[in-house]
Protein backbone atom coordinates (compact mmCIF):
# COMPACT_ATOMS: atom_id res chain seq x y z
CA UNK A 1 0.00 0.00 0.00
CA UNK A 2 1.01 4.24 -0.39
CA UNK A 3 -0.05 5.80 2.67
CA UNK A 4 -0.97 9.51 1.99
CA UNK A 5 -1.31 12.32 4.21
CA UNK A 6 -0.48 14.97 6.20
CA UNK A 7 1.84 16.09 8.48
CA UNK A 8 -0.59 17.70 11.35
CA UNK A 9 -4.36 17.96 11.69
CA UNK A 10 -6.14 19.33 8.31
CA UNK A 11 -6.28 22.77 8.02
CA UNK A 12 -9.71 22.47 6.74
CA UNK A 13 -10.31 20.64 10.62
CA UNK A 14 -13.05 22.40 13.29
CA UNK A 15 -12.11 20.39 16.18
CA UNK A 16 -10.08 18.38 17.86
CA UNK A 17 -7.68 15.51 17.15
CA UNK A 18 -10.68 13.01 16.56
CA UNK A 19 -11.92 15.12 14.02
CA UNK A 20 -8.65 15.55 12.52
CA UNK A 21 -8.94 11.70 11.67
CA UNK A 22 -12.23 11.47 10.63
CA UNK A 23 -11.42 14.67 8.55
CA UNK A 24 -8.07 12.72 6.76
CA UNK A 25 -10.55 9.38 6.01
CA UNK A 26 -13.20 11.86 4.78
CA UNK A 27 -10.84 13.27 2.02
CA UNK A 28 -9.63 9.68 0.85
CA UNK A 29 -6.39 9.87 2.60
CA UNK A 30 -4.88 7.12 5.33
CA UNK A 31 -1.89 9.02 7.30
CA UNK A 32 -1.41 11.24 9.51
CA UNK A 33 1.59 12.19 11.20
CA UNK A 34 0.77 13.87 14.54
CA UNK A 35 3.08 17.01 15.59
CA UNK A 36 4.04 16.77 19.11
CA UNK A 37 6.97 19.37 18.16
CA UNK A 38 6.13 21.70 20.65
CA UNK A 39 5.10 19.57 23.23
CA UNK A 40 2.90 16.01 23.85
CA UNK A 41 -0.45 17.75 23.87
CA UNK A 42 -2.42 13.78 24.63
CA UNK A 43 -2.79 11.80 27.96
CA UNK A 44 -2.98 8.08 28.16
CA UNK A 45 -6.53 7.75 27.88
CA UNK A 46 -7.21 10.47 24.87
CA UNK A 47 -4.75 8.50 23.17
CA UNK A 48 -6.24 5.19 23.76
CA UNK A 49 -9.46 6.77 22.27
CA UNK A 50 -7.97 8.70 19.52
CA UNK A 51 -5.30 5.31 18.25
CA UNK A 52 -9.05 3.04 18.30
CA UNK A 53 -10.49 5.68 16.03
CA UNK A 54 -7.61 5.70 13.36
CA UNK A 55 -7.50 2.19 13.72
CA UNK A 56 -11.29 1.68 13.01
CA UNK A 57 -10.86 4.19 10.28
CA UNK A 58 -8.04 2.67 8.60
CA UNK A 59 -5.43 5.83 9.16
CA UNK A 60 -2.05 4.99 10.12
CA UNK A 61 -0.72 7.10 12.72
CA UNK A 62 2.82 8.14 13.32
CA UNK A 63 4.26 11.01 15.71
CA UNK A 64 7.17 13.48 15.50
CA UNK A 65 8.78 13.92 18.07
CA UNK A 66 9.88 17.52 19.81
CA UNK A 67 12.08 20.09 17.89
CA UNK A 68 14.06 20.52 20.62
CA UNK A 69 16.24 17.41 20.69
CA UNK A 70 20.19 17.02 19.99
CA UNK A 71 21.74 13.77 21.02
CA UNK A 72 25.06 15.05 20.00
CA UNK A 73 25.44 17.93 22.39
CA UNK A 74 26.11 16.22 26.26
CA UNK A 75 23.97 19.00 28.25
CA UNK A 76 21.00 18.49 26.88
CA UNK A 77 20.89 14.28 26.05
CA UNK A 78 19.07 13.74 29.11
CA UNK A 79 16.28 15.99 28.12
CA UNK A 80 16.50 15.33 24.41
CA UNK A 81 16.09 11.56 25.40
CA UNK A 82 12.98 12.07 28.04
CA UNK A 83 10.83 14.38 25.04
CA UNK A 84 11.60 11.56 22.64
CA UNK A 85 10.25 9.02 25.67
CA UNK A 86 7.66 10.88 26.31
CA UNK A 87 6.55 10.56 22.73
CA UNK A 88 7.11 6.74 22.31
CA UNK A 89 4.86 6.45 25.36
CA UNK A 90 1.61 8.17 23.64
CA UNK A 91 2.51 6.66 20.53
CA UNK A 92 2.83 3.39 21.87
CA UNK A 93 -1.08 4.09 23.38
CA UNK A 94 -1.95 5.57 19.86
CA UNK A 95 -0.92 2.50 17.56
CA UNK A 96 1.83 5.07 16.16
CA UNK A 97 4.26 2.82 14.63
CA UNK A 98 6.98 5.68 14.34
CA UNK A 99 8.45 8.09 16.45
CA UNK A 100 10.13 10.81 14.39
CA UNK A 101 12.94 13.03 15.37
CA UNK A 102 15.75 14.66 13.98
CA UNK A 103 19.10 13.56 16.48
CA UNK A 104 21.06 16.91 16.55
CA UNK A 105 23.63 19.50 15.40
CA UNK A 106 27.06 18.93 14.97
CA UNK A 107 28.07 21.95 16.58
CA UNK A 108 32.08 22.44 16.69
CA UNK A 109 32.45 18.13 17.14
CA UNK A 110 34.16 15.79 14.32
CA UNK A 111 31.05 14.53 12.51
CA UNK A 112 32.70 10.67 13.95
CA UNK A 113 32.09 12.12 17.58
CA UNK A 114 28.83 13.48 16.97
CA UNK A 115 27.83 9.95 15.65
CA UNK A 116 29.19 8.03 18.84
CA UNK A 117 26.61 10.60 20.46
CA UNK A 118 23.57 9.62 18.80
CA UNK A 119 24.32 5.98 18.76
CA UNK A 120 24.89 5.64 22.35
CA UNK A 121 21.55 8.09 23.05
CA UNK A 122 19.61 5.66 20.83
CA UNK A 123 20.96 2.55 22.36
CA UNK A 124 19.82 4.33 25.51
CA UNK A 125 16.69 4.82 24.18
CA UNK A 126 15.60 1.41 22.93
CA UNK A 127 16.79 -0.08 26.48
CA UNK A 128 14.17 2.05 28.19
CA UNK A 129 11.30 1.49 25.42
CA UNK A 130 12.52 -2.35 24.98
CA UNK A 131 11.86 -2.34 29.19
CA UNK A 132 8.47 -0.46 28.87
CA UNK A 133 7.40 -3.20 26.34
CA UNK A 134 6.53 -0.23 24.00
CA UNK A 135 6.15 -1.31 20.82
CA UNK A 136 7.51 1.77 18.12
CA UNK A 137 10.34 2.33 16.53
CA UNK A 138 12.66 5.12 16.73
CA UNK A 139 12.39 6.74 13.46
CA UNK A 140 15.73 8.90 12.61
CA UNK A 141 14.94 11.79 10.14
CA UNK A 142 17.48 12.74 7.04
CA UNK A 143 17.75 16.17 7.90
CA UNK A 144 17.85 19.27 5.38
CA UNK A 145 20.78 21.71 7.10
CA UNK A 146 24.26 20.62 6.62
CA UNK A 147 24.96 21.78 10.16
CA UNK A 148 22.90 18.56 11.14
CA UNK A 149 23.28 14.84 12.05
CA UNK A 150 21.52 13.16 9.71
CA UNK A 151 22.87 12.39 6.55
CA UNK A 152 21.06 9.08 4.44
CA UNK A 153 24.22 7.03 5.31
CA UNK A 154 24.97 8.52 8.76
CA UNK A 155 21.23 7.23 9.44
CA UNK A 156 21.00 3.90 8.17
CA UNK A 157 24.22 3.42 9.95
CA UNK A 158 22.74 4.05 13.36
CA UNK A 159 19.56 1.80 12.13
CA UNK A 160 22.35 -1.17 11.18
CA UNK A 161 24.12 -0.93 14.27
CA UNK A 162 20.66 0.09 16.93
CA UNK A 163 17.93 -2.53 17.03
CA UNK A 164 14.77 -1.18 16.76
CA UNK A 165 15.55 2.07 14.54
CA UNK A 166 14.61 2.85 11.29
CA UNK A 167 15.45 5.44 8.73
CA UNK A 168 13.11 8.47 8.04
CA UNK A 169 13.37 9.50 4.11
CA UNK A 170 12.77 13.34 4.03
CA UNK A 171 12.96 13.44 0.18
CA UNK A 172 13.38 17.39 0.80
CA UNK A 173 15.97 17.12 3.02
CA UNK A 174 18.35 15.65 0.91
CA UNK A 175 17.18 17.24 -2.07
CA UNK A 176 17.99 20.36 -0.42
CA UNK A 177 21.47 18.96 1.80
CA UNK A 178 22.69 18.04 -1.79
CA UNK A 179 22.39 21.35 -3.02
CA UNK A 180 19.04 20.50 -5.70
CA UNK A 181 19.91 17.18 -6.55
CA UNK A 182 18.66 14.13 -5.91
CA UNK A 183 18.87 10.68 -7.21
CA UNK A 184 15.69 8.49 -6.37
CA UNK A 185 17.02 5.03 -7.48
CA UNK A 186 19.96 5.86 -5.52
CA UNK A 187 17.89 6.14 -2.27
CA UNK A 188 15.95 3.17 -2.59
CA UNK A 189 18.16 1.19 -3.58
CA UNK A 190 19.83 2.12 -0.04
CA UNK A 191 16.66 1.16 1.94
CA UNK A 192 15.77 -2.08 0.14
CA UNK A 193 15.96 -4.12 2.93
CA UNK A 194 12.84 -2.36 5.01
CA UNK A 195 9.49 -3.67 4.00
CA UNK A 196 7.96 -0.72 5.05
CA UNK A 197 9.48 2.73 4.45
CA UNK A 198 8.08 6.15 6.36
CA UNK A 199 8.96 9.13 4.51
CA UNK A 200 8.10 12.41 3.84
CA UNK A 201 7.47 15.03 0.81
CA UNK A 202 7.47 18.93 0.01
CA UNK A 203 8.40 21.07 -2.12
CA UNK A 204 11.71 23.36 -0.74
CA UNK A 205 14.04 26.24 -0.72
CA UNK A 206 17.36 25.79 0.66
CA UNK A 207 20.94 28.08 0.18
CA UNK A 208 24.58 26.56 0.37
CA UNK A 209 23.92 25.55 3.96
CA UNK A 210 20.77 23.41 3.07
CA UNK A 211 17.43 24.03 3.88
CA UNK A 212 15.53 26.81 4.34
CA UNK A 213 11.64 26.65 4.59
CA UNK A 214 8.81 24.03 3.38
CA UNK A 215 6.87 24.84 0.07
CA UNK A 216 4.38 23.68 -1.45
CA UNK A 217 4.61 21.06 -4.73
CA UNK A 218 3.42 22.16 -7.06
CA UNK A 219 6.15 24.47 -8.67
CA UNK A 220 8.93 23.76 -6.40
CA UNK A 221 11.62 21.22 -6.69
CA UNK A 222 11.96 17.81 -6.34
CA UNK A 223 9.58 16.27 -8.31
CA UNK A 224 7.65 14.62 -6.74
CA UNK A 225 6.12 12.59 -10.69
CA UNK A 226 9.76 11.43 -10.86
CA UNK A 227 9.24 9.89 -7.23
CA UNK A 228 6.09 8.25 -8.26
CA UNK A 229 6.69 6.45 -10.99
CA UNK A 230 10.38 4.91 -9.68
CA UNK A 231 8.08 3.87 -6.37
CA UNK A 232 5.59 2.05 -8.73
CA UNK A 233 8.24 0.48 -10.62
CA UNK A 234 9.53 -0.64 -7.77
CA UNK A 235 6.29 -2.28 -6.47
CA UNK A 236 5.33 -0.03 -4.24
CA UNK A 237 1.17 0.36 -3.77
CA UNK A 238 1.24 -3.54 -4.09
CA UNK A 239 1.37 -6.30 -1.76
CA UNK A 240 5.33 -5.88 -2.04
CA UNK A 241 6.33 -3.13 0.11
CA UNK A 242 4.22 -0.63 1.91
CA UNK A 243 5.57 3.34 1.97
CA UNK A 244 3.79 6.05 4.39
CA UNK A 245 4.86 9.85 2.49
CA UNK A 246 3.53 12.29 5.11
CA UNK A 247 3.00 16.05 3.35
CA UNK A 248 5.14 18.67 5.05
CA UNK A 249 4.22 21.64 2.98
CA UNK A 250 2.50 24.24 4.06
CA UNK A 251 -0.96 23.20 1.82
CA UNK A 252 -0.93 19.98 3.95
CA UNK A 253 -3.85 17.93 2.79
CA UNK A 254 -4.12 19.62 -0.68
CA UNK A 255 -0.26 18.47 -1.52
CA UNK A 256 -1.06 15.19 -0.03
CA UNK A 257 -4.46 14.85 -2.40
CA UNK A 258 -2.20 16.60 -4.98
CA UNK A 259 0.18 13.70 -4.73
CA UNK A 260 -2.40 11.07 -4.62
CA UNK A 261 -3.47 12.59 -8.10
CA UNK A 262 -0.08 11.99 -9.70
CA UNK A 263 0.19 8.80 -8.48
CA UNK A 264 -2.90 7.44 -9.93
CA UNK A 265 -2.03 9.09 -13.19
CA UNK A 266 1.16 7.68 -13.59
CA UNK A 267 -0.57 4.06 -12.51
CA UNK A 268 -2.62 4.49 -16.00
Amino acid sequence: MIYLGPAGIPTITEGDTIQGIKDVKKLGLNALEMEFVRNVYLKKEKAIEVGKIAKDLKVKLSIHASYFINLCNPEKIEVSKKRILDSCEIGYYLGAKYIVFHPGYYRRLPKEQAYKFVKKGCKELREEIDKNKWNVFLGLETTGKKSQFGTLDEILKICREVKGCVPIIDFAHIFARQGGKINYSEILDKVRKFKELHTHFSGIEFTEKGEKRHLVISSNQPIFRELAKELLSRGFGTNKRDIRIISESPVIEQDSLRMKKILEKCRD
